[in-house]
């Protein structure tokens, strides 16, 4: 009896009386292969029940369970449908689908006819598809079905917030069946290569316990080289080394997961898709590297990037949790202890981190131009999507209200990502349907057609591939070809036109030589590179498909050459005014694709309109940096500014305000100039001064004056000074002034900082007759001993003003 079968009983209760219902359940309970069967028989159910899993692998693995379950094959009662592979018959009741396939099945068939029930396992991983599919299936219950169930499985999730979810759906929990494991911590060496620190966690486990191991590793390539170093150092002939990750043919997947045959033990070596869902038999010890690689987008690139990033704890204790699935089992870490602390509680949910073009496309398709009203635990970013719906745009699958053009509506039919089904459209519409989808197949399956960088290569290897695995891809891109046709187009061709279908799915990936050979611009405008001695390193333009990670430039991993004529039609021309050395502008015709310069060429001399229209295209870059701003213009920004501070009726002085209003001030300025500094001081002032008001241009002068009249002239007025409006004047200026001085209309006392005969600072002050009846006896006497020739009246309020000294022998 598994731990699941004690909670059957409640979980029907539920169902029969809500149609959404939430299952907790550890790793092992059962539920993945238990509650799909015990549902068969309920009198709600009429129709079919669809399980979705996160994962090819998982998908197949759980119907062939159920399955023999029954005595049965695939096909029968229970079958499976993925992306590249269907086991499904008349009779089938039960299918097990991945959640993309699901999403294509809802949005074909929003009213889901013949199903009764919908299953989302692993929901706790919290992918894409399965957040859309559960907020698509909740949206046909409100409106379509509301006899459908729905039934959210999960190992460690927050059930509370997925009940929340759906509307307070009833919770039923049940308990794991786990034999104790014991966790051995290996640490890692920082300078250890990553293989062989996994070399020697497997060498060790085997010399130290029995049973079959499961070692948990990142990602293909480590798990490779992991391989090649157990050949090396592995001695035991009874151990077979077997990888497992969903890019493998089924029958080395099936040899994963069996068990080891009799008087043998086994060592799998997996990626994160031996987490959940999947039992591999005979398993007592795991070991976790304590890594795994997850896709990031960056809207700013357009690139989903692979990241390696550590697990999170929820993950750790899913991967230790295998070594207890049968028997007692042991869990080495290559980290230590201490640094379990540190792991985040659960990895971020996809919708946060991935590419959302194909999940904008679906909601065209659904009829939602946004995300509001739909039941997802974490709307998406809005940057992100605000990114996917340009893509689209782009593609012309949506058209500027964000609504699904005719060509979207196509897109849909073709069951791709937006680029690879666009890309495959226009190879229809160009006569190679078949060319077109066979690229898509090679770009959307990880390994198909071999490891050569060049895709020309990739295709005649497909060609040559007789495996299982090519063999359906080859089929699902015939499948591809067919719904792309439109009409009579669609006809099979060559292949010179690999580079150019690239450029239509990745146009801001089309590659320029520069400098040495495999040395590359990205029209994106990031550089990119690949071993000079590839055979695609001295190719003088690429189309490039893939590309991995770097801080400052890229690494092509998949590309093709195209023929700059094909890219002619992407070519942007910019005439931009230059100056040269000597100081005349000449008019220069840059041929632009994105980031890379095509070429460029004198084109004559600007005339004055060409001249000011240059100048303009300046300021709207590069905003105001290139103005010469002299002590007149200056003045009158910050006499501007200060009025402002008191009545928001006056101009706005800042940077974006003189830019909003660049169309009254400053372009007048453009038609008599060559360069933005050659505008002279005083123009840029009487430019300032056509944004004031007709009726403040005469107060301007009375509540900011320039100047402070004084007994003897005037002084300066400096209005941008720290603290508000001041005047540094010498303090000998200033006798005989009896109240203090003022601006904006008397509300702002001016600071008055009084210098020495030798414009030294004296003091500051925003009271002057309160300075005159205080501390001017101590300033006197201390200016008397300094600077006896000048008058230091007791009395300054009744004193003249001077600059003066006094005549000598007086």
């Amino acid at each position: 009896m598994l731990p699941i079968h004690a909670v059957l009983k409640p979980l029907k209760a539920a169902l029969a009386a809500s149609n959404a219902v939430v299952l907790a359940a550890p790793p092992g309970a059962g539920k993945t292969t238990v509650v799909p069967l015990a549902l068969l028989d309920q009198p709600w159910l009429g129709g079919r029940i669809l399980v979705l899993e996160p994962r090819r692998l998982a998908a197949r693995a759980a119907a062939e369970r159920m399955a023999a379950t029954l005595g049965e094959r695939t096909g029968e009662t229970v079958g499976y449908r993925t992306r590249l592979q269907s086991r499904i018959g008349p009779d089938t009741r039960i299918e097990v689908v991945t959640e993309g396939v699901f999403t294509r099945m809802i949005l074909d068939d929003p009213g889901l006819d013949g199903v009764g029930a919908v299953l989302f396992d692993e929901f706790h991983e919290r992918s894409l598809d399965a957040d859309l599919g559960l907020a698509l299936a909740r949206e046909t219950q409100a409106l379509l079905r509301d006899d459908l169930r729905l039934l959210v499985m999960s190992a460690t999730l927050d059930i509370a917030g997925v009940s929340k979810l759906l509307h307070d759906a009833p919770v039923i929990e049940a308990e794991g069946r786990m034999f104790p494991v014991e966790t051995r911590y290996l640490g890692r060496n920082g300078g250890e290569r990553f293989e062989d620190a996994m070399a020697r966690a497997v060498l060790q486990a085997l010399g130290e316990e029995t049973g079959s191991v499961l070692a948990f590793l990142p990602g293909q390539g480590e798990i490779h080289r992991t391989v090649q170093r157990l050949a090396e150092r592995l001695r035991d002939p009874a151990v077979d080394v077997v990888p497992l990750y969903g890019a493998l043919d089924k029958a080395v997947q099936d040899r994963a997961i069996e068990p080891a045959a009799p008087g043998r033990r086994k060592v799998v070596l997996a990626t994160s898709v031996a987490e959940t869902s999947l039992t591999i038999e005979r398993v007592r010890v795991v070991i976790d590297c304590g890594l795994s690689r997850v896709p990031r987008f960056e809207p700013a690139s357009g690139l989903t990037r692979l990241a390696t990033v550590r697990v999170s704890r929820s993950s750790a204790e899913q991967r230790r949790g295998r070594a207890g699935r049968t028997q007692p089992g042991v869990c080495y870490r290559l980290w230590d202890e201490e640094q379990t602390r540190g792991l985040v509680p659960h990895q971020r949910p996809e919708i946060l981190e991935a590419d959302l073009t194909d999940f904008a496309l679906d909601l065209a398709r659904w009829g939602a131009r946004s995300t509001e009203g739909l039941a997802l635990l974490d709307q998406p970013p809005a940057g992100a999507f605000a990114e996917a719906r340009k893509v689209l745009q782009r593609l012309d699958a949506l058209d500027d209200a964000g609504g699904l053009t005719d060509h979207g509506r196509r897109l849909t039919r073709i069951p791709l990502p937006p680029r690879l089904a666009h890309m495959v459209a226009v190879a229809a519409d160009s006569g190679d349907a078949m060319l077109g989808a066979r690229v898509a197949a090679i770009l959307s399956e990880p390994g198909l057609g071999g490891n050569d960088l060049d895709l020309r290569e990739r295709l005649r290897a497909l060609d040559r591939d007789r495996s299982p695995r090519a063999r359906d891809a080859l089929k699902l891109a015939d499948r591809w070809a067919r719904a792309a046709k439109d009409g009579d187009r669609g006809g099979q061709g060559g292949e010179a036109e690999v580079g150019t279908l690239l450029v239509e799915a990745f146009p801001e990936r089309v590659a320029k030589a520069r400098g040495k050979p495999g040395e590359f611009l990205l029209a994106s405008g990031r550089g990119a590179f690949l071993d000079p001695t590839d055979t695609l390193a001295r190719e003088p333009w690429l189309a490039v498909a893939e590309l991995g990670g770097g801080d400052a430039r890229d690494r092509i991993r998949l590309a093709a050459p195209v023929d700059p004529v094909a890219l002619e039609h992407r070519i942007g021309i910019e005439e931009r005014l230059t100056r040269e050395p000597s100081g005349r502008r000449v008019l220069k015709r840059i041929r632009r694709l994105g980031g890379i310069v095509v070429d460029e060429r004198i084109a004559g001399t600007p005339d004055r309109a060409q001249v000011a229209a240059a100048l303009r295209e300046e300021v709207e870059r590069d905003g105001l940096n290139s103005l010469r701003w002299g002590d007149r213009a200056t003045a009158l920004r910050a006499r501007l500014t200060f009025l402002r501070t008191l009545d928001d009726g006056w101009p706005d002085m800042s940077d974006d305000g003189l830019l909003a209003a660049r169309e009254t001030w400053l372009w007048p300025l453009l038609d008599d100039v060559q360069s933005l500094d050659a505008i002279p001081d005083t123009a840029l002032e009487q430019g300032l001064r056509a944004l004031i008001p007709w009726d403040r241009q005469r107060a301007l002068d009375d509540l900011a004056p320039a100047r402070l009249e004084t007994p003897l002239g005037s002084a300066a007025i400096d209005y941008a000074a720290e603290g508000g409006p001041r005047v540094d004047i010498r303090v000998q200026e200033l006798f005989g002034v009896t109240t203090h001085p003022a601006v904006g209309g008397g509300r702002v006392p001016l600071t008055l900082a009084l210098l020495s005969p030798a414009r030294r600072p004296v003091q500051v002050t925003k009271d002057l007759p309160g300075f005159w009846k205080g501390s001017w006896a101590a300033v006197r006497a201390e200016m008397r001993g300094r600077y006896p020739r000048h008058p230091w009246p007791e009395d300054p309020m009744k004193a003249e003003a001077t600059t003066r000294a006094k005549p000598r022998g007086t």
